[in-house]
């Protein structure tokens, strides 16, 4: 029987993986899997080697305090896959640990087909790591057109897939107990799917809300969570006494939920594109601590922190990073937007320019599917 190890290290690696494990799954193949992995991949029933909680580091500070425990884990995580001994070792994203297992098992098992998934964003910064990548990877998958540039210029192996994100959006049929009773305007809210970004956004988020309730009676507010995160969630709401809220965390509801969202904050992420991809207008809110944000503006090379934003050199979607993530700023934002559909309908007219070039004829996920059944 054919073998694949997933490897994934963070909550948005885990929910891409486990949709292209699906669409494998799908063509009924007999294959074995095993992944470093969280919720996603276990509900199709993957086992997880340990818990992707373990290796879930924010920022270069915590990754420097954690240095010796990352090493540990690496050398585990190498070992582990070595003894699996798989045909394909499909590592997604999180490339500061899933590359540097990658490299340590194409060294000692150079048989072992290494296929990674969401290139490190050589656009944004060390474009170098290019020439290095070639020597362990066999192939890269990526997410955007004009990435390939980058990879082609040193004649590495990589595949434009697309991304599992902007698939056809459909709106699901999952019974949504909370939506039949709300007749105020939904304002989706994504505070984060790691634990750091959570207990630093959430507070903003909470004070933000106090403003809207202050001028506006007529919004209804849903929390986007992951399951882990949830009780954290709930705990720091629970003690604001915000009453006007729901917090959800499966990923049917999710998309149902977008589809008949009036307006969305979110984190800086993968997530814009979800959110943008369902034609809803959005603000993008980042915060990290001092030091940190200092390391990355003297590293990258890009004006702008979201994706869409980056193509299009302009910032069709408001950033409000560092100090401009203050629940003022969120607000004054928030409110020029819901007291003027003509921005809204600009930006989604821009995001939607955008993100129909980056979509091809068939699912991302299918290509990738049918990439590893080729590989296999």
């Amino acid at each position: 029987m054919k073998k694949i190890f997933i490897l994934t290290g963070e909550p948005s690696g885990d929910k891409l993986a486990a949709r292209v494990i699906s669409q494998i799954k799908n063509l009924n193949l007999k294959i074995q899997y095993l992944s470093v992995g969280g919720e996603h991949l276990k509900k199709l029933n993957v086992e997880t080697i340990y818990d992707l909680k373990e290796i879930t580091y924010l920022g270069f500070t915590k990754v420097f305090l954690n240095l010796f425990k990352i090493k540990k884990k690496i050398k585990f995580t190498v070992n582990e896959i070595i003894k699996y001994n798989p045909d394909i070792l499909f590592s997604v994203d999180s490339p500061d640990f899933t590359l540097r297992v990658a490299k340590q098992v194409k060294k000692f098992k150079p048989l072992i087909k290494t296929i990674h998934f969401v290139a490190p964003k050589v656009y944004v910064w060390r474009e170098s790591r290019v020439k290095k990548l070639k020597t362990f990877l066999d192939q890269i998958l990526l997410l955007f057109p004009f990435e390939k540039k980058y990879f082609d210029k040193e004649n590495m192996n990589c595949t434009f897939v697309g991304h599992p994100l902007l698939e056809t959006f459909q709106q699901d049929d999952t019974n949504l107990p909370i939506l039949p009773n709300i007749k105020k305007k939904i304002i989706s809210i994504f505070p984060g799917s790691r634990l750091s970004e959570v207990k630093i956004l959430m507070p903003i988020l909470i004070n933000f809300i106090r403003l809207i309730e202050k001028k506006y009676d007529n919004f209804f507010f849903v929390f986007h969570s992951t399951n882990d995160l949830k009780h954290i969630v709930e705990d720091t709401l629970s003690l604001s006494y915000v009453k006007n809220y729901e917090i959800i965390t499966d990923e049917k509801i999710k998309r149902n939920i977008l589809s008949r969202t009036n307006f969305a904050i979110a984190k800086s992420g993968t997530i814009s594109l979800e959110i943008s991809n369902a034609q809803v207008p959005s603000i993008i809110i980042y915060k990290m601590n001092i030091i940190n944000f200092f390391i990355i503006k003297l590293l990258v090379k890009t004006r702008y922190a979201n994706i869409l934003n980056i193509i299009s050199n302009s910032e069709i979607i408001p950033e409000l990073l560092q100090t401009n993530c203050n629940p003022n700023k969120i607000f004054s934002v928030f409110e020029s937007f819901i007291e003027n559909p003509h921005l809204q309908k600009e930006q989604l007219k821009n995001c939607k320019n955008i993100i129909d070039k980056m979509k091809i004829d068939i699912p991302a996920t299918k290509k990738i599917a049918n990439i590893l059944k080729k590989e296999l």
